[in-house]
């Protein structure tokens, strides 16, 4: 197996056992014994749980965000949102599993101190960032901030239902959802 192969199936492993047992519960052990190789070899790629950990949060989980949203045009902004929550259906079971990683982190269920403080800061940035996004439609709505908080909370159910869930969303249900929050906006 090619060392970069290696790799990517440790992670792939460890992503699968975290998800299943928490950090705290996931042993480099049991990740080197379903790779199917020794303790060193994990060691030669992570110095530790903690490094596998947070490679896995602030790359992957950070890197998968940018990316869904780089797929995305704001021509019309319930197409716009209503595209990211659908598109999270087709992820690979990997980047859900990532995905639902990162959620666990965001919520304060599982990482470290210094983890929780990196999504604390992004939570901060969540509303600023709709706000901006949605500033040229709400120009005449009595509540802009009551709207962007509505919308988030909904995005939230939505990103929960689909990817800690494991439920599907059809495209329809979720830009009827957004539709209703973001009525008079458009």
């Amino acid at each position: 197996m090619a060392d970069t192969d290696l790799r990517e199936r440790i992670k792939e492993v460890a992503v699968e056992h975290f998800n299943a047992n928490g950090y705290h519960g996931t042993t480099i052990r049991n990740i080197a014994k379903d790779v199917n190789c020794s303790l060193p070899m994990i060691y030669y790629y992570y110095k530790n749980k903690k490094e596998m950990f947070d490679e896995i949060i602030k790359k992957d989980f950070f890197n998968l965000l940018e990316k869904q949203a780089s797929l995305l045009k704001i021509d019309n902004v319930v197409d716009f949102y209503t595209k990211f929550i659908y598109d999270l259906n087709f992820l690979s079971n990997y980047d859900k599993q990532v995905y639902r990683l990162g959620i666990k982190v965001y919520l304060s269920f599982d990482g470290d101190e210094e983890l929780m403080s990196l999504m604390d800061e992004w939570e901060k940035s969540i509303l600023p960032r709709h706000y901006q996004l949605l500033k040229p439609y709400i120009k005449n709505v009595g509540n802009e901030i009551a709207v962007v908080r509505t919308l988030v909370h909904l995005l939230e159910t939505m990103i929960e239902n689909i990817i800690v869930k494991n439920r599907y969303l059809p495209e329809d249900e979720i830009r009827e959802e957004i539709s209703i929050v973001l009525q008079g906006c458009v």
